[in-house]
């Protein structure tokens, strides 16, 4: 007569979630398999997280997965045509702010704060999901600012085009600041700041 295994005892796809907000918190190296096991449902085996997950790596790449397509959707507004390149510039930098201080999961940018997280040459190969959304984050800038050049609104040299430059550098620094209890209310001041240097960025009008 076969034998059923046993049936699973908690909900995989809250397992993910909470196995994202380790690793969003922690990086990858620095969260422990026993994290890990203890955080899934009331605490599982070795044995029965191989068996859910395959890996801690495997288990990554479904978290890493998980945040892509949900939390990571913030900055998707910088490929939104159907506004001014200004406006979905600076919606994607405040949705980005207020989404690193929800207090219903860990403070910053999972994408951004994997730079920061030491990771062994070895494993560094799990991160590549996560260099290329900053990747796709950086193109999207770019984007909004050779729409801006592109309608006339920017002035068309190389000293606008690296206002693409500084708009990704502050988007990447809102982590840090957000880890360091910063109150949003100044990021979201610097981001007004920030847009100040489109403005400044803008075509002369011709006579």
């Amino acid at each position: 007569m076969m034998r059923t295994g046993r049936p699973r005892q908690f909900d995989r796809d809250e397992a993910v979630i909470k196995a994202m907000h380790l690793f969003w918190e922690n990086g990858y190296e620095s969260t422990s398999l026993a994290q890990l096991k203890a955080s899934i449902g009331k605490g599982i085996t070795a044995p029965s997280f191989y068996a859910a997950f395959g890996s801690k790596e495997a288990l990554f790449a479904e978290a890493v997965n998980c945040y892509l397509q949900t939390h990571a959707q913030v900055t998707e507004a910088l490929w939104d045509t159907r506004v001014p390149a200004r406006q979905a510039l600076e919606t994607a930098l405040l949705n980005s702010a207020r989404m690193q201080y929800d207090p219903s999961h860990p403070r910053g940018c999972m994408v951004a704060l994997s730079v920061m997280s030491s990771c062994s040459e070895e494993n560094r190969h799990v991160l590549k999901p996560l260099a290329a959304s900053r990747m796709r984050t950086r193109e999207g800038i770019k984007h909004c600012v050779e729409r801006g050049i592109g309608s006339g609104e920017l002035r068309d040299d190389e000293e606008t085009l690296s206002l693409a430059v500084s708009f990704n550098s502050f988007m990447l620094g809102i982590s840090t600041l957000a880890r360091d209890e910063v109150p949003l209310g100044e990021i979201e001041h610097g981001i007004a700041q920030m847009m100040r240097l489109w403005d400044a960025s803008r075509a002369i009008p011709q006579p």
